[in-house]
């Protein structure tokens, strides 16, 4: 082997071993970074406008959250009744929330959310619980039928005239279509 291959040699041995180095130092490094940050998180505490709670769980740094975390809620409401501890479940409208469903009664409630660790966070909210509200009854809807009673409208007549416009054009090509051999 020349010199210059030698020297070569060395120089890319010694890349490899500084990278395979530090390969371990940079990965813990990235994973130290957003587990600092991942350490808290805010949750936003509302009422859902009947006898529930909606709670939206994001990182403090407002990155949303991947992991199911278990909330626990809590409430005191009039006349010192109390509500929980209710483990509240991640619902399907979407990353990081969360609904009680009807756990409260009427009336203005201060309700309490914590997360265990490792994510700990608390959140408090004074949340008015109301009857649930059903929709207003449809008005009715006249059905009105046309002048003629219906007779003679339709989708068929249509269909008949586009099988007359076929038949037509397939009688006129086989008419002029022909070939003759003489």
């Amino acid at each position: 082997m020349t010199g210059i291959r030698k020297v070569l040699a060395a120089v890319v041995v010694g890349l490899a071993l500084t990278l395979s180095a530090a390969a371990p130092a940079a990965a813990q490094a990235a994973q130290a970074a957003p587990a600092a940050q991942a350490d808290k998180l805010k949750l936003t505490v509302a009422g859902d406008g009947a006898q529930g709670v909606t709670i939206q769980a994001t990182y403090a740094d407002g990155r949303r959250l991947e992991q199911v975390v278990r909330l626990v809620l809590t409430a005191t409401g009039p006349d010192g009744q109390r509500v929980g501890p209710v483990q509240l479940e991640p619902q399907p409208e979407g990353q990081g929330f969360y609904s009680s469903g009807p756990v409260l009664s009427t009336g203005t409630w201060k309700v309490s959310v914590n997360s265990p660790a490792p994510l700990l966070s608390k959140a408090t909210a004074t949340v008015q619980a109301k009857a649930a509200q059903s929709p207003p009854a449809p008005a009715p809807v006249a059905v009105t039928r046309p002048a003629d009673g219906g007779a003679g409208t339709g989708w068929w007549p249509f269909a008949a005239a586009g099988l007359v416009l076929v038949a037509a054009a397939m009688g006129v090509a086989m008419l002029f279509g022909r070939r003759r051999t003489d």
